[in-house]
């Protein structure tokens, strides 16, 4: 299999996973903005969310230093400058899909395209702004219908490896990122610290994240009590059965790189183990001691190493 094809294939699924991911962070977001809080508390989240996705200074460049929420959501949503926006993200992966568009089946190639075509259509008549919630229930939608499409109709040799190989890095990476979206807001790594009202605000910012990430009635069913922001960071981080996991996505991206691995991946296959590895043995209570935030930004690091590491041992563009 040509580089090249493994290159486009791999970055239409990250591309098609970040737009989602962007989605469901703003929308988690979105949705904590309109509890009871001060227009600072307010400020901060929004803040937060330009911090963990690495775009202030971007941000700050054409918007300058007032964050409001219609600037962010404008910023992360339709702003073409910026290569983490939902726009971009969904141009790009259909980019990547019309290069390679002969590894590719109709459907998925048409459920690519049409991605776009309807992006392009809601943005002009700027559903966007009227409904933002709906707007991004949209584009987890096309998400999850690329997905499944792909599942359903390729054929399961290396380009299909590669793609799924892509989803799950992304999927790592942003899970991550949308729970340290939580400390930023807070400006504490600490659980128990909280006076009571802080508490009941946790409670309703916690089942924002569980809904952004379809894990509120899983929750539900594991745990069979009141959301507590201990077991949340455990389900998203440590529990394998829990499809956006950390743990979870580390599994996938094993499995899938072992199944393209090479004579020159030995050492990327062993990182990504030993990632697995440490996900796989860890305990909550160990991660939380030492501080969440620290976590997240170290396993993001790892994360962005493996992906390099990845692109270097396959996807270097054949000559």
């Amino acid at each position: 299999m040509l580089s090249r094809t493994a290159d486009h294939l791999f970055w239409m699924s990250r591309y098609t996973e970040r737009a989602e991911n962007t989605a469901r962070m703003l929308d988690v977001n979105y949705q904590t903005s309109l509890l009871p809080q001060s227009a600072a508390v307010a400020q901060v989240g929004w803040e937060g969310l330009l911090v963990i996705s690495e775009l202030m200074p971007a941000y700050n460049k054409k918007y300058g230093q007032e964050i409001t929420p219609r600037n962010v959501l404008d910023f992360m949503v339709r702003d073409e400058s910026n290569p983490s926006s939902i726009a971009t993200c969904l141009k790009a992966a259909r980019e990547n899909a019309r290069a390679v568009r002969g590894a590719l089946t109709t459907e998925l190639w048409e459920t690519q395209n049409q991605t776009w075509l309807e992006l392009g259509r809601m943005i002009k008549s700027k559903n966007f702004e009227r409904d933002p919630s709906e707007f991004f229930e949209w584009v987890k939608f096309r998400s999850h219908l690329s997905r499944g499409v792909a599942i359903g109709t390729m054929l399961q040799d290396e380009a299909f490896h590669f793609y799924r190989m892509g989803t799950f890095l992304e999927r790592a990476d942003n899970t991550a990122r949308l729970l340290d979206v939580k400390f930023h807001a807070v400006h504490s790594d600490f659980f128990g610290n909280a006076s009571e009202l802080d508490q009941e605000y946790d409670f309703y910012h916690w089942s924002a994240i569980l809904r952004s990430v379809s894990g509120f009635e899983v929750y539900r069913k594991v745990y069979r009590d009141v959301i507590s922001p201990e077991r949340v960071a455990e389900l998203l981080i440590l529990r394998a059965d829990m499809p956006r996991s950390l743990a979870a996505s580390l599994n996938e991206v094993v499995n899938n790189l072992t199944v393209v691995s090479n004579d020159l991946s030995a050492e990327t296959l062993r990182r990504a183990g030993k990632l697995k590895a440490d996900l796989q043995y860890a305990r909550i209570d160990e991660i939380l001691s030492t501080g969440l935030h620290a976590f997240l930004t170290q396993f993001l690091d790892r994360v962005n190493e493996l992906g390099g590491r990845i692109s270097k041992d396959f996807l270097v563009p054949a000559g």
